[in-house]
């Protein structure tokens, strides 16, 4: 290289190191960022619910599209407002406890989600915290189904828990939530739904033939007498909804015709009583007919009976959601109102001092509110609630 090159690159080099050390030096030092405390180290809780008012609505969600996975939301029904949600598994059959303090979920996981060993379980919850308290196995027999009320019900003591079983063979389980153990299991062949009676240990079940098989179990909870009543609705001509209104120890079933039976569970023996019917004869002129899934409810203070109904009824509408809600003076068997409906599948009523209606939308998943009043004017639409949202409870 050549010696001028030479010594040019040299005075570059050492100009552009004097620039650079200059600039440093006129640049004031870098600020240093704060010193912060640590965060605090987070506390897990679970929060508790306000205690139930009369108005705490439980919907019952099986999650049609994804099945292994239903769900139960529960929401304060006077202010709309969600409070919370259970996992409930593959087809869950729910119930509250009567004393409002618990959650009976029945259910069935696999541990492939839809495949493997199955286990059948009876979920017990906090109602407040909606925390798993406790679990109890059970065969793997219990009906795999939606949770219409007669599928699951527990003893007038709260002592028993009773599960509709199908394999397909009917039969009723029997758990004891004293004991948390499954104790026994009653065959109940050609008969469906559990109906327990206020009085002992006692249920019973509507046959295929009319008939009502009723089972009587001792304090172990095993079965000691089996009674059959003689038939008192024709299945063929006038089948029954297995989804009853129950006020103390009167059982009131409607037919798919529109036909109200009266079934009182007391005494040595059930007690029937002459069916009345829900239409006129223009009413039946235009084919108004019951349907849907939990197609009734009742305000047993006032009496009052609400029903799902639809025009243009035939063979086969009777899980169709409802143009109109009929009410019902249950004493003298009288419609008192006609509401239009939110295409309803289902209805629920509470019981407390601020009685409200809520009517369930399956396809639009939200729960219409009404207070039950004269007109019984409308309070809100509740929105949004769960995917395929089938069934209602209120405690």
């Amino acid at each position: 290289m050549h010696k001028n090159t030479i010594l040019i690159a040299l005075i570059l080099q050492a100009a552009l190191a004097g620039s650079s050390a200059a600039g440093e030096a006129g640049r004031p030092p870098p600020t240093q960022a704060p010193t912060q405390a640590p965060l605090p180290e987070e506390e897990i809780t679970v929060e508790r619910l306000a205690p139930a008012d009369g108005n705490r609505l439980y919907v019952i969600d099986p999650a049609f599209g994804h099945m292994v996975d239903g769900r139960t939301h529960v929401l304060d029904g006077a202010s709309g407002r969600f409070l919370g949600m259970i996992g409930t598994g593959f087809g869950a059959l729910m119930l509250p406890s009567r004393d409002g303090r618990s959650l009976y979920a029945v259910t069935t996981y696999h541990p492939r989600l839809s495949r493997g060993p199955r286990t059948d379980v009876v979920e017990i919850h906090d109602a407040q915290s909606l925390e798993l308290k406790a679990e109890i196995d059970i065969p793997p027999r219990r009906a795999q189904g939606i949770s219409y009320r007669s599928m699951l019900a527990s003893s007038a003591d709260g002592r028993f828990l009773y599960i509709q079983n199908a394999t397909p063979a009917t039969s009723v389980g029997i758990v004891d939530l004293v004991t948390k153990k499954h104790v026994g299991e009653v065959q109940t062949p050609g008969c469906w739904s559990i109906q327990a009676w206020e009085q002992g240990y006692r249920f019973s079940a509507i046959c295929g033939d009319g008939t009502l098989l009723t089972v009587t179990l001792d304090d172990a909870g095993q079965a000691v007498s089996r009674e059959r009543s003689g038939k008192f609705f024709d299945p063929d001509t006038d089948p029954i909804y297995i989804h009853p209104e129950i006020s103390g120890d009167q059982r009131y079933f409607v037919s798919y015709t529109g036909n109200v039976y009266g079934v009182r569970l007391s005494g040595d023996a059930p007690a029937f009583n002459a069916p009345w019917p829900l239409l006129d004869a223009r009413d039946r002129k235009q084919a108004w007919r019951p349907g849907g899934l939990q197609i009734s409810a009742l305000h047993r203070a006032s009496d009052t009976l609400f029903v799902n109904m639809h025009d243009k009824g035939a063979e086969g509408t009777h899980k169709n959601p409802s143009k109109e809600i009929w009410a019902f003076d249950l004493k003298t068997r009288k419609r008192t109102a006609r509401l239009p409906s939110n295409h309803a599948v289902s209805l629920a009523v509470s019981q407390g001092a601020q009685p409200l209606l809520y009517s369930l939308n399956l396809e639009a998943a939200t729960v219409q509110v009404r207070r039950v009043a004269p007109g019984y004017p409308k309070v809100r639409d509740i929105t949004g609630v769960g995917e395929t949202s089938m069934f209602m409870e209120v405690k």
